[in-house]
C-alpha cells in the first residue's frame, strides 16, 4: 500500500511523544535533503518544496517502523497544526513518498500509477473530480489526479501529482479545505530548470 494514504486523514495521524510541542518554525525532514528556512531540497530526485511558515514536520514520527528501503518511503510529511489534535477545519497537509514502480507490474509512466492511486483514494471515500492529466511545474510534467471528500459541513480537496523517474514513483499529496487551497499548495512545489536528469 502507497504511503500515499498516509495524509488523506491528516486529522486523525499517528500520535507523538511530542505532541505538545507548539507548532514547529523549521522543518527537518529525513535524508535525503537538506532544509534551509522551511525549503525543503530533495536533490535525488530534483525538486524543492517551500513548507508554509509555521507548520508542523511529522515526518520522522510517521516513517514506516521496518524502514523497508525496498517499499514506500516517506519523503515529508507536513501539517498546518498537529494531526492528533481535532480542528473545526481541514488540516491542510503535504505528504511527498517514493516507492518502487516494480511494486506494479507493467507500470511503465506515471499515468499507470493512477490506477491503483484512484482506487485507494476513492476508498477513502473521496471522488474524483475529473479524470487524470498531464500536469507540468518547471521543468518536470507530472500527471495529477482531483478528488474531494464531504465531511460533515467540511468538504476536505486532495491533489495527487505523480513522476517515474529513476524506475521509482514519487508522489504529491496535498491536502486543503478548498480548490484554490490547493492550488497554493502546489505552487511551492519547484523543478528547477536544470540539464537532463537521469
Amino acid at each position: 500500500m502507497s504511503l500515499s494514504a498516509i495524509a488523506q486523514e491528516p486529522s486523525t495521524g499517528s500520535s507523538s511523544s511530542k505532541s505538545k510541542q507548539k507548532t514547529e518554525q523549521r522543518v527537518k525532514p529525513s535524508a535525503p535533503a537538506a532544509t534551509d528556512e522551511g525549503l525543503y531540497r530533495n536533490p535525488e530526485f530534483g525538486f524543492t518544496y517551500q513548507v508554509r511558515y509555521g507548520w508542523v514536520d511529522r515526518t520522522e514520527a510517521m516513517q514506516p517502523v521496518d524502514n523497508d528501503p525496498s517499499k514506500s518511503r516517506l519523503l515529508l510529511a507536513v501539517f498546518e497544526h498537529p494531526p492528533e489534535v481535532v480542528g473545526e477545519s481541514v488540516n491542510s497537509a503535504v505528504v511527498i513518498t517514493v516507492e518502487s514502480a516494480a511494486t506494479y507490474p507493467g507500470l511503465k509512466t506515471a499515468a499507470d500509477y493512477m490506477g491503483p492511486l484512484t482506487e485507494l483514494t476513492t476508498a477513502k471515500g473521496f471522488k474524483p473530480t475529473q479524470d487524470p492529466y498531464e500536469f507540468p511545474i518547471g521543468s518536470q510534467t507530472l500527471v495529477r489526479g482531483d478528488f474531494m471528500k464531504e465531511r460533515g459541513p467540511l468538504v476536505m480537496y486532495q491533489s495527487s501529482l505523480v513522476m517515474l523517474r529513476k524506475a521509482s514513483i514519487v508522489s504529491f499529496t496535498f491536502i486543503g479545505g478548498s480548490q484554490d487551497e490547493i492550488d497554493e499548495l502546489i505552487e511551492k512545489l519547484v523543478f528547477p530548470a536544470s540539464p537532463k536528469h537521469r
